[in-house]
């Protein structure tokens, strides 16, 4: 018989494993509520119409896509952010704005393999629905500041850009849509110089150029660089003004904001303003990202609505843990291995076992069959705090022995008072 693995890109998630990622799924959860976003739950399989509307070239070409039974064409989801839009076109279309929603799941783009980097992976997505102020810009940002924090990462930072600038910048030297497009994933992967050579204005040209030159360490000094280089681009101009207040915004809430981008842009098309990514210094990827997106509800048919939002790559959180050993600030439970001697106090040692869950204490009943001290050697290696050994003769005492496995003690306990004496 073959020996089957995963598919490439595709993982298991062991048990330690699989911990932490729902230890960090917590966190989005925990942040959620503090800031008043509910859950929504989507499907996995969307229509590829939907999917591939604004979601940008790189991304339609590694969707994984297929015909379902109906010869309707089909896609795995790459990312939440247009099935919350659907949902704002349909049932979400008359609730009170703005719209808070939280996205915990499975995303699927076909990368190539790589550190922090799988073609399974998981986000968790904010999304705001509703308002165009910079207030709601902050707040996407402020509540990953604050969700970073809370699973223990330190010295990670954010860098700020805002499409609006580029796209302004293009727009007056009339550039359309689909060529602002590919210079715009160029850019996204600092390939300058494809980018530059989709340009025929020199103006615009010289001016895409020049913002390559803003960038100092001072971030409020590179926003007031692009504020003055965009001078005459009435909407690159509107658009530098807004990153500015967003910047003032975000930082005097205390987010360590590293560097602002003149050039910076995200892979996704439908962004139209504020974009951000959050990094530490240990990884070259980013843990997360957004922006604002204005435009992407009108285009699935709902009225004009301003939305922004974000995407945290819950994968790469975990590995940014456990590169820097940030470990998991939670209350663990004692766990008690329940030992019945022999078959006939297996309905007792079941007993024992319930009662003690009910108490909140993790137990794992033998059940292998296996004899006293095998079961002790076993729960030895599984760390188990103690065992609770079910025997005919305490059981006439309603009592039961207690084994301490750390401190190898062990003391006869009456059945009522064990979770007492193992909670301490």
């Amino acid at each position: 018989m073959p020996t089957f693995q995963p598919v490439r890109g595709m993982r298991d998630l062991l048990p330690d494993d699989a911990e932490m990622l729902t230890y960090v799924m917590s966190k989005a959860r925990e942040t959620a509520e503090l800031y008043g976003y509910r859950e929504v739950v989507t499907p996995v399989i969307e229509p590829y119409e939907l999917l591939s509307a604004k979601s940008g070239e790189e991304i339609r070409q590694r969707m994984f896509t297929f015909k379902d039974m109906g010869d309707r064409t089909v896609a795995l989801r790459p990312e939440f952010t247009s099935s919350i839009a659907r949902l704002a076109t349909t049932a979400f279309k008359n609730e009170p704005k703005p719209l808070r929603t939280l996205s915990i799941g499975s995303v699927y783009r076909y990368d190539e393999p790589q550190r922090g980097r799988y073609r399974e992976f998981y986000q968790s997505d904010f999304e705001i629905i509703g308002t165009s102020n910079p207030e709601a810009d902050s707040e996407i940002v402020l509540l990953t500041d604050r969700f970073m924090k809370s699973v223990g990462l330190s010295n990670y930072a954010f860098k700020l850009g805002h499409v609006g600038v580029i796209r302004g910048i293009l727009n007056q030297a009339n550039v359309d849509e689909k060529t602002q497009n590919a210079i715009l994933q160029h850019m996204d992967k600092k390939e300058f110089n494809e980018a530059f050579e989709l340009i025929s204005s020199e103006e615009c040209l010289t001016t895409l150029k020049g913002s390559l030159e803003l960038k100092t360490e001072d971030v409020f000094k590179t926003a007031e660089r692009i504020e003055s280089h965009v001078e005459g681009y009435c909407k690159a101009a509107e658009s530098a003004k807004e990153l500015s207040d967003i910047l003032k915004l975000v930082t005097e809430g205390g987010c360590p904001v590293k560097s602002v981008e003149p050039a910076f842009a995200r892979g996704l098309e439908y962004y139209t303003g504020m974009i951000f990514e959050v990094y530490v210094p240990e990884l070259d990827i980013a843990l997360g990202g957004g922006g604002r997106y204005d435009k992407l509800i009108e285009l699935f048919g709902g009225e004009p609505t301003p939305a922004t939002g974000v995407a945290h790559g819950l994968d790469r959180i975990v590995l940014a843990m456990q590169t820097q050993k940030a470990v998991p600030a939670k209350n663990r439970r004692k766990r008690v291995a329940v030992v019945p001697v022999n078959e006939t106090v297996k309905a007792e040692a079941l007993r024992i076992s319930e009662m003690l869950r009910e108490a909140g204490i993790v137990v794992e009943l033998e059940v292998m069959g296996r004899k006293i001290a095998k079961s002790l050697e076993d729960a030895d290696k599984r760390k188990v705090d103690y065992a609770v050994i079910v025997g005919e003769r305490e059981l006439k005492q309603s009592s039961a022995m207690l084994k301490d496995l750390a401190k190898r003690e062990q003391s006869i306990v009456a059945i009522s008072e064990l979770a007492k004496k193992i909670a301490g």
